[in-house]
This record gives structure tokens, C-alpha cells and sequence, in this order.
């Protein structure tokens, strides 16, 4: 018997439950588990909500609440949506709970004693509005790689990881105003000395999946560099050290440990060491947009740590619905909360898992999942078992006939039966959900082709064992299905063992255990209905409603919409540019003399990427003059340069006089 650590991606508590979160994360980490509980391998599974970072302070600030009551709202939001799709979670727990602080303290602290953190001096923006620096969460601006709209931490678009004061035009994401730079410091992890250990970590664990093994592997070749451990705010765990006052830990500095954290509340509970689920085997199953954390950030953490590196960890791949990109921001979702008020949730797990395999990007359709359903659960599996279950009432009187003189094709249906835990069983091991399911589908096929050539209906009366041996081999597979269909579709699961009239399965060799004849079962009852359209078509109109209805919205509240009025407001004048030179330390920004006709303005630019300070000599600009004054690096700026993001272009109006303005 092995003993196997397993562990969810915490949910990050701004937000409730969607199908994405449940195909990636929750729903194959819990078939798994299942699945190794059944063969008898002692399974810890074990999740707890991600309750710090900077988007809920966001969000507290936005609602004018405190971090913690955005953060317990959502937990328990999330804590429900597993709940209600039957994770089998072992533990899930908070970071925001006493046991998880200490532990993330005391984890900073060994690597801050060993070394492996270290302090070091910065820059950093900081809003004067707000007089607090700003955390990459609390900025947004312009990517300077690609010209889109860009957070602090990354830009969405390219994807680019980004330090704020890369950004171009940034804005405080609290007040709007333009953020300066500042000298500060922070805390560093030596990541940087781990290249080499997480190189041959990746290279050589041969339990990691392709798509794993190479994002992480496009990730080193750029080679590692140190890794900022902090964080200027007070939503957090605060980093235990007396000069760091106000700095608290990154949330993916501590984010892993709540793995740990839910563990160890567990072992608390039941008196089990956790240690010995981890010593053991440890797979993390995540979303692909977290691998890099998991393979390089994580690994090198725990290296340093002096622990044990997980043993594999299995990513899914991204869900899309009806062809776009999920947005929770656009409504473009479904709910946990929203699917389960309408439909039984185990139709959702097999949907999910059925769909495609794991390792692929794939798309959620509600007509693609009605096809599915009527077609596979209620036309495969359903008709199998309903048929089995009525004319073993109708003909025997509801009990397992006796098996007799088997023909040719009994003993080939009856080795399918046979065979069919073995196959599912690997399949699973080898994390290939839906190969399982796959398989499960095909032999069922099979059961009504076989129940349709041996026409039992008719059999019963001309050759009533032939009857007989037909309803005693699809009662074993019914038994069969109600064990294997078990750590995908759990709920209907026990209900075909309900209806066969044996305790719920728990034990996976149960399913080669045959029924007796004699043994009786229950009346059948309708497990998988069909879905009809109109039920569709009003979850496709809801879906749409309500994108519309956000959009709506956002057209009403669009900010580049201004009226002549607002335009007005605007005060460009034709300058020309008198003097240039580059910034210290900067090597994007340049101070530029203005003549605007009336005075001549310093003006901070960054233009440095596409002139040199020569080439700028005399050569006329339009200028924003009744913009707030503001410091960039230190420097003063007095007026705004118009110039496209992209290319660095200036509205160069030779024609005009200096100091004219544009109406």
C-alpha cells in the first residue's frame, strides 16, 4: 500500500467556482484520488483558499470593506462549489489561519537564516495621492514590450512577466494618479543559485507530463534570476523580521504552503502524520497558467528548505466556452453555483472529462454537452443498464439467473467484464481520465450489441437459458459499472449499486466479484435522462443575456468616450524641443526643454528607446501643456509629448508656430 499526497491549486478567493477551475483542477485531482483510495492506497487529499495578494485588497478598497471579508465571502463560495460537485477533499482549509502564518513565517525565516533571502535596494512606484508605494497589483499601464494595456505584475496580451516600473504611462489603480519612483528595498530569494537543481529536476523526473516538462524547460533556457519576496502592503503575512516593517510575504511566496498548512490541520484532527503522505508520493494537480510556479519557484523553495521535491505535477490545459475565452469580467462563464441549480453535477464531471483529454485546450458547449448526454449517459449506459435491470424482473422475477453452458459469445462478453477493471484501473494510474471513460463507453457499446444479438425477449421462450446466461453476464456488467463509473460519476455510481441491491462499493476488486444467482435486485429506476432542447436553449439565451447585458454596461461607462466639451479641456500647444539628454538609470526616459512660446517647459519623455537626445534638437512637437506636473525618476514633468506607443513616433507639426494651440 502506498501512501499519496495530493493537492489541489488553491482557488483564489476574489471569486466563486467555474467550469474551468473544475476540468483543470478539482475534478481530475479527485478521480485520482478515488481511484487509489478504492485499490487501497491511503490517499490525503488536501486544498484551502488563496485569501492574500493584491487583487482582493483591490477589491476590499473598491467595496470600502476590509480584505478579510471579501476573502471569507468567496471561501465560502468556493468551499460550497467543491462541496456540491463531490470532491472528496480530505481537508480544505484558509491561508488566512493561524496555522498557515506560522508556517509561512517559520519557512521564510529558515531560508532568511540559511542564506538563501536577502534584503536589497530597489526602486519602486509610489503614489503621493495615496502616500504608499504600490504593489504590481495596484498599477496598471502600458506594456512596454507589446503597447497593450498591461498590469503591474504582467501584461495579459504577450504575456511578458513585468516589473511596475517598466510600465509606461502608469497609473495608481486607487486614485489614478501617475505614480513616481522611489527608492525602497525589499527581499530577495537566491533564485538564481537553484538553476542547476531545478535544470535536473525537470530533466530528470520522468513522472512529469509533456506540457509541464516543456513550458518549464522554455523557462530556464532564459536562465534564472533572483526572485522578490515581498511586498509593500498590509493585506498579508507579515515577513518576520523586526526592520521589515509594513513588508509583507508574496502571496506565491507562501501561497504553496498552504498545501502544508491544510495538511498539518488535518494531522491535528486525526492524530496521522502528514510527513508520511509527502515522504511517500506527491502530485499537485494544477492549471497550466500556474505551471511556472509549481515547476521552477516551488521546487527551488523547498530545495532550499532541505524537503522533498513533489513527484509529478499533472497541469490541465485551458476551457473555453462555446469558442471564446472565458471572462468572468464579460460574464462570458457558467457558474459551479449556476450548473448545479439545474442540472445533477455528475453530468458536468462526466461532460468534463469525456470532452477531451486533459493535456489539451478544450471548449465547453451547452448543444455539445446535450449530445453527449443523451447520446453516451442516457443511449449507452443508461439503455444497458435500465434494459438489464427490467427483464431481469419481467423474465426471473428480479433475481440473478443461474450460468449455464456459455456459448461463444457469452464468454466473450463475460471476458470483456473481466478485463474492463484492469484497463480502466491503468488508465487512471497513468492519469488518463478520459481514456478510462473511453473505455468504460466501449465495452458498454459492446453490452448492447450483445444484449441485442441474444434477443433474450424472444430467447426466454425458445432457449430459456440462452435467456438466462444473457441477463446473468449484463447483470455482472451493471455490478462492474456501478465499482469503475465511481471516481467519475460517484452519485449515479451508488445509484446503480443501489439498484443491484449491494453496499456501495469501496473496494475497486470488488468488480470482479460476481453476483450470485439467486441474489435479487431492486426495480429499476430512470438514472439518465435526456436533456430536451428548449432546456438548452434557454441556458445558450441566458449565457448571452447576460454578455449582452455587460456590455451594455460597459458602453455606458466606457472612459475614451468624451463629449467636444471634455476635448476642450485638453491644452496642446506646438513646441519645439531645445534641449534632451538621457536620465541616469533610465533607459527609457529622456528630459527634454520645451519651447511652448510663452515659456519653455522640462518635459520627462520616453523616448529614449527610438532617439537619440541629438536627433530630437529643434525638431517640433505636440505637447499636452495643462497636464499635472509630475516626477518620473526623480524628475520634474511639466506637459505630456504626443507620440504613437508603439513606435515611438512624434506628431512632428513642422508647419506650425510655436506656441499655437490645437483647437
Amino acid at each position: 500500500m502506498s501512501k499519496i499526497f495530493i493537492s489541489c491549486a488553491l482557488p483564489y478567493a476574489n471569486g466563486p467556482c467555474h467550469l474551468g477551475h473544475l476540468r483543470s483542477t478539482y475534478l481530475p485531482a479527485d478521480i485520482y484520488a478515488r481511484y487509489n483510495r478504492m485499490i487501497g492506497n491511503d490517499v490525503l487529499m488536501v486544498c484551502a483558499s488563496d485569501e492574500h495578494g493584491t487583487p482582493i485588497a483591490v477589491k476590499a478598497d473598491n467595496e470600502n470593506i476590509k480584505p478579510i471579508e471579501v476573502s471569507k465571502r468567496y471561501h465560502d463560495m468556493i468551499a460550497d462549489d467543491i462541496k456540491s460537485m463531490n470532491i472528496s477533499l480530505d481537508n480544505f482549509t484558509r491561508t488566512t489561519d493561524e496555522r498557515h502564518y506560522d508556517i509561512a513565517q517559520n519557512f521564510f525565516l529558515d531560508l532568511y537564516n540559511k542564506g538563501y533571502i536577502y534584503k536589497k535596494d530597489i526602486t519602486q512606484l509610489f503614489c503621493e495621492n495615496c502616500n504608499k508605494f504600490l504593489p504590481d497589483r495596484y498599477v496598471e499601464g502600458i506594456c512596454p514590450v507589446c503597447g497593450s494595456e498591461a498590469r503591474g505584475d504582467h501584461c495579459e496580451k504577450c504575456g511578458r512577466v513585468l516589473d511596475p516600473t517598466e510600465l509606461e504611462d502608469p497609473k495608481c489603480l486607487t486614485c489614478g494618479s501617475t505614480p513616481v519612483i522611489k527608492d525602497s528595498y525589499q527581499y530577495f530569494f537566491k533564485l538564481s543559485e537553484f538553476q542547476d537543481v531545478v535544470e535536473n529536476y525537470i530533466d530528470n523526473n520522468i513522472n512529469l507530463p509533456p506540457n509541464v516538462r516543456n513550458y518549464a524547460k522554455n523557462w530556464l533556457k532564459e536562465g534564472l534570476n533572483d526572485w522578490v519576496l515581498t511586498r509593500d502592503m498590509d493585506w498579508g503575512i507579515p515577513v518576520p523580521l523586526d526592520e521589515a516593517l509594513g513588508k509583507v510575504i508574496y502571496v506565491w511566496g507562501e501561497a504553496f504552503l498552504g498545501y502544508i498548512s491544510s495538511a498539518s490541520q488535518w494531522s491535528d484532527e486525526t492524530g496521522i502524520k502528514w510527513e508520511d503522505y509527502w515522504n511517500d508520493y506527491v502530485v499537485h494537480f494544477i492549471g497550466k497558467d500556474i505551471i511556472y510556479h509549481h515547476s521552477i519557484f516551488w521546487p527551488a523553495l523547498l530545495s532550499a528548505y532541505g524537503c522533498k521535491m513533489p513527484d509529478n505535477i499533472y497541469a490541465g490545459e485551458f476551457l473555453s466556452l462555446e469558442g471564446q475565452k472565458m471572462s468572468t469580467s464579460k460574464n462570458w462563464v457558467v457558474w459551479i453555483s449556476d450548473f448545479v441549480d439545474q442540472f445533477d453535477p455528475d453530468l458536468l464531471r462526466f461532460y468534463l472529462t469525456i470532452n477531451a483529454p486533459l493535456n489539451k485546450d478544450t471548449d465547453f458547449s451547452w448543444k455539445d454537452f446535450q449530445r453527449r448526454n443523451n447520446d453516451g449517459l442516457a443511449d449507452v449506459i443508461g439503455n444497458f443498464l435500465h434494459r438489464t435491470f427490467t427483464f431481469t424482473h419481467k423474465f426471473f422475477d428480479g433475481k440473478i439467473p443461474e450460468y449455464k453452458g456459455p456459448s461463444d459469445e457469452d464468454m466473450e462478453f463475460e471476458k470483456l467484464i473481466r478485463e474492463l477493471p484492469d484497463k480502466v484501473g491503468e488508465f487512471i494510474t497513468d492519469y488518463e481520465f478520459r481514456d478510462g471513460l473511453l473505455e468504460i463507453f466501449r465495452v458498454c457499446k459492446l453490452g448492447n450489441k450483445y444484449f441485442n444479438d441474444q434477443e433474450p425477449w424472444k430467447a426466454v421462450k425458445e432457449n430459456p437459458q440462452k435467456a438466462a446466461n444473457t441477463l446473468y453476464l449484463s447483470n455482472q456488467l451493471a455490478k462492474t459499472l456501478a465499482i469503475v463509473l465511481k471516481p467519475y460519476i460517484p452519485t449515479k455510481a451508488d445509484a446503480i449499486a443501489e439498484i443491484i441491491n449491494i453496499d456501495i462499493p469501496e473496494k475497486w476488486d470488488e468488480a470482479i466479484v460476481p453476483l450470485p444467482a439467486g441474489h435479487e435486485i431492486n426495480k429499476a429506476k430512470p438514472l439518465f435522462k435526456k436533456i430536451d432542447d428548449d432546456v438548452i436553449d434557454a441556458q445558450i439565451a441566458k449565457l448571452n443575456e447576460t454578455l449582452k447585458i455587460t456590455e451594455e454596461k460597459e458602453d455606458e461607462n466606457m472612459s475614451d468616450i468624451i463629449t467636444i466639451d471634455d476635448f476642450d479641456k485638453v491644452e496642446i500647444k506646438i513646441g519645439q524641443i531645445k534641449e534632451a539628454e538621457k536620465i541616469e538609470k533610465s533607459d527609457k526616459l529622456l528630459k527634454l526643454q520645451v519651447d511652448i512660446g510663452d515659456e519653455v517647459r522640462q518635459i520627462v519623455a520616453g523616448l529614449a528607446k527610438f532617439y537619440d537626445p541629438e536627433e530630437l534638437i529643434d525638431r517640433k512637437v505636440a505637447v499636452v501643456v495643462n497636464l499635472k506636473p509630475a516626477k518620473l525618476f526623480g524628475t520634474l514633468s511639466e506637459g505630456m509629448i504626443l507620440a504613437t506607443g508603439e513606435s515611438g513616433a512624434l506628431l512632428t507639426p513642422d508647419e506650425c508656430e510655436i506656441g499655437e494651440r490645437i483647437q
